[in-house]
């Protein structure tokens, strides 16, 4: 079993460099271009499921690559942003929220912790592994929930952590 991440497609705080997490965005228009563009990526791969986050900007990424390969989408609440609280619609680099950001047990004022993210997102690729052991799939989610993903095929330092990051309709890719 093969394992498929993207993040979606950009939307108007990615393009402003503002935190996006649980408020709920369309895709730019350039967003649509990149997500055709990863549905054209991903139409030379086997896949088999498309799972997406509810948010807007996942779930319509998630619906042009769906077309593209002719494949329902289905809604994965575990692939939902994290709630980063008090930082939502900040700018990234605002001293506050990169502090928060490093501190992965921590959970942002009114928000939750990468690691409340990491145990959903584990689940679910647990669950996957055990339910389509021969398919492959594709979760279309967030830049924080990938980065969760990436941490249960690789170990990485704390550093390494806090840096990855994926852009916008990047594909990941990850063998069970």
């Amino acid at each position: 079993m093969n394992l498929y991440t993207a993040r979606h497609g950009e939307t108007a705080w990615n393009r402003e460099n503002r935190v996006c997490g649980l408020t709920d965005l369309p895709l730019t228009d350039r967003g649509r271009e990149q997500a055709r563009a990863l549905a054209e990526l991903v139409s030379s791969r086997s896949i088999h499921r498309i799972f997406a986050s509810p948010l807007k900007r996942a779930r319509e990424t998630a619906e042009i690559v769906g077309a593209r390969i002719g494949l329902p989408i289905q809604v994965e609440r575990r692939l939902i942003e994290q709630n980063y609280g008090i930082y939502e619609g900040v700018d990234r680099g605002d001293q506050g929220f990169l502090a928060n950001k490093r501190c992965f047990a921590y959970r942002y004022p009114g928000g939750e912790s990468m690691m409340q993210v990491a145990y959903r997102t584990y689940g679910l690729i647990e669950e996957a592994r055990e339910k389509y052991p021969e398919e492959n799939v594709l979760f279309v989610c967030h830049g924080g929930v990938c980065r969760a993903i990436h941490t249960y095929f690789r170990d990485m330092t704390n550093e390494a952590f806090f840096r990855f990051s994926m852009k916008n309709c990047e594909l990941g890719e990850y063998q069970l």
